[in-house]
């Protein structure tokens, strides 16, 4: 697949997202789409997991927004990266940010299947989301990657 037409279907996903529109992003991703962010821990497969991760995501950080810097394909993936903008909102994890709106550089890898996103690879550094946050990261560590410490607390 061209570069620019692969760029094309992450711009119109981006946007998607940025809406909040759950539904439109769909469009954009295979159904055996992977969606994996390991800042969070998390890996999802498939239309219905990625649907509701994403709504999930959204409820977290309402006003997410990325700014797209730079890109670079090979044909076969597209390279993304920039800065993205995101309110941590409410009781997660069991901490509560500070409403503050976090701005961290962002990296984006993503791969093509029958002309539509088949993974994303969403990379953020936790520690300066946490921080820009005003919450503990080792609580969050704790509660995304120690079954054990989140069930205990």
């Amino acid at each position: 697949m061209e570069t620019e037409r692969m760029f094309e279907l992450v711009t119109a996903l981006g946007r998607a997202k940025s809406a909040q529109n759950v539904t439109e992003a769909m469009k954009y991703q295979h159904p055996d789409m992977v969606l994996s962010t390991p800042a969070f821990g998390s890996t999802v497969t498939g239309h219905e997991a990625n649907a509701v991760s994403l709504s999930r995501f959204f409820k977290w950080f309402p006003d997410y927004n990325v700014e797209i810097e730079g890109y670079a394909g090979d044909g076969k993936a597209l390279t993304i990266w920039g800065r993205v903008q995101m309110t941590w909102t409410g009781d997660h994890l069991g901490v509560e940010p500070n409403g503050e709106t976090a701005d961290l550089p962002v990296f984006m890898q993503f791969r093509f299947n029958d002309e539509l996103i088949a993974s994303e690879l969403f990379f953020i550094d936790l520690a300066d989301l946490c921080a820009q946050s005003g919450v503990s990261t080792d609580v969050v560590r704790a509660r995304l990657f120690d079954r054990q410490s989140a069930t205990a607390a």
